[in-house]
C-alpha cells in the first residue's frame, strides 16, 4: 500500500560541514512566492553560494550530480517550510546523512521519500573526509541494515523507527495511502449518522 519502498539509496556524496543550517539558508523566503515547488532547485543555498564566490560545495564540480548530502549537526532547523526538502530533492539529493536533523525538516523529508540518517560524530567526520578525498566513490545509505557504506568502511546509522518503517514499507506518502484507502473511507463515512446529508 502506498508508494515504492525506500530500502537503499546509493550514489556520490556532497559534503556540507557547517552546523545549524536553517531552512532560510537552504531556500530563502523571497523565493517562495510561487504556487508550485517547480524550479526551486535554482535557488538552493543561493545566498550562501553568492557569498562563497564559487567556493560552495554545490558549485564544486567534484560534487556535481551527487545524490547524498552529508551534513553536520541540526540540519534543517528554523522554520517548518516544505520548500527546503523540495528544493534539495529537485536538485537531485535522495538521502541525507548527518549528526542530527531538525525534527520538522526530517518529517518533511520522509513525506517525500527522502531518508535522513545520523552517524556518530567520529564516523561522520571519517565519511566526510573520505568523500572529500575521493568524491567519485559510491556512498550507500542502507535503511534495512541501518548503515552507511563508503570506501573506508561501514558505519552504524540511526534513524527514527517510525520514519524508517514508513520508508521501508512504502507508506511514506500519506496522500497516496489515503487515496488507496478510498473505498474503506467511503464505507466508513456511509455508516456515520452525523455526516448524513453532506
Amino acid at each position: 500500500m502506498g508508494s515504492d519502498p525506500v530500502v537503499r539509496v546509493s550514489g556520490r556524496g556532497c559534503v556540507l560541514r557547517t552546523h545549524d543550517i536553517d531552512t532560510d539558508r537552504i531556500i530563502p523566503a523571497r523565493f517562495m512566492r510561487q504556487v508550485t515547488f517547480e524550479g526551486l532547485e535554482k535557488y538552493l543555498f543561493v545566498d550562501d553560494r553568492a557569498q562563497a564566490k564559487g567556493e560552495h560545495p554545490l558549485d564544486d564540480e567534484r560534487f556535481e550530480g551527487a545524490s547524498i548530502l552529508v551534513v553536520g549537526r541540526n540540519f534543517g532547523c528554523g522554520s517548518s517550510r516544505e520548500h527546503a526538502p523540495q528544493s534539495l530533492m529537485r536538485h537531485g539529493f535522495r538521502a541525507f546523512v548527518g549528526e542530527s536533523f531538525a525534527e520538522i525538516f526530517l518529517g518533511n523529508c520522509v513525506a517525500l521519500g527522502l531518508p535522513c540518517v545520523t552517524l556518530e560524530p567520529a564516523d561522520l567526520g571519517t565519511l566526510m573526509d573520505s568523500i572529500d578525498l575521493e568524491p567519485a566513490q559510491e556512498i550507500a545509505v542502507d535503511l534495512e541494515r541501518q548503515c552507511v557504506r563508503c570506501r573506508v568502511g561501514t558505519f552504524a546509522a540511526q534513524q527514527a523507527e517510525d520514519a524508517r518503517s514508513r520508508l521501508l514499507d512504502g507508506t511514506w506518502d500519506a496522500t497516496g495511502v489515503l487515496l488507496e484507502a478510498g473505498d474503506a473511507i467511503e464505507s466508513t463515512a456511509a455508516g456515520l449518522p452525523y455526516i448524513e446529508g453532506f
